[in-house]
């Protein structure tokens, strides 16, 4: 049971939010300066449960083209869509040492209970996005990225002037609307409060394989 709860949170910690977009023919990138504007915003200035943008985990809002052989590889390395394995898209990433280690700092720093809470907050977001995604009937590339080369080009995908936010890296990969309805359903589900942890923990478990995989200019989010 340890062992299982273990693999699932080191997943979770370092894999992607990986679904299919369903805006897959929007306009050329267009990334925005300030943070998500949505139904997520609440009395008190709070976004989803964090402070907005950069302040929190959803740094700068891309609308955008979505990255579509980034989410594709992704979802492949984990499994079918709607099948998502966290295991196995860590292990494809990262790789099971990096994996054990990281989940073991996770756990150290944010506690059991914060990392089981980020864990399914990361499922259900998975299988909601999934969802919203097959009802659009978006059409993916072959996938082409693996490894390294593709825990690389997610994590950069969610960097603001070198900074990695999570929010920023969920609207390249599954569109600034889809990432904003997703967000809501958690809120609605689990409270903003996870949402927010949800976010945070994110944002250190891909600063933390940033480290890992070499790539030292990445900085880590003041919301972690």
């Amino acid at each position: 049971m340890i062992k299982r709860f273990t693999a699932a949170a080191a997943g979770a910690a370092l894999a992607a939010l990986c679904i299919a977009p369903a805006f897959a023919q929007m306009s050329s990138p267009m990334p925005m300066s300030t943070g998500s504007m949505s139904g997520g915003m609440m009395a008190g200035g709070m976004d989803h449960g964090m402070p907005p943008g950069t302040a929190g985990g959803d740094g700068a809002a891309y609308t955008g083209a979505p990255d579509l052989q980034a989410t594709i590889s992704l979802v492949t390395a984990g499994g079918a869509p709607g099948h998502f394995s966290l295991v196995k898209a860590l292990t494809a990433l990262a790789g099971a040492k990096t994996a054990n280690a990281e989940v073991a700092k996770l756990t150290k720093q944010y506690g059991a209970a914060k990392v089981g809470s980020f864990v399914a907050v990361q499922n259900f977001a998975v299988d909601d996005a999934v969802a919203i995604a097959t009802k659009a009937g978006v059409k993916f590339p072959a996938p082409a990225l693996h490894g390294a080369v593709l825990a690389k080009r997610v994590v950069g995908l969610g960097l603001v002037g070198g900074t990695y936010y999570e929010g920023t890296q969920l609207d390249h990969l599954v569109t600034h609307q889809i990432h904003e309805a997703v967000m809501n359903d958690i809120d609605k589900k689990f409270g903003a409060a996870a949402d927010a942890n949800y976010h945070r923990i994110a944002d250190q478990a891909h600063y933390d394989l940033a480290q890992a995989l070499g790539v030292t200019s990445v900085k880590l989010a003041a919301y972690h």
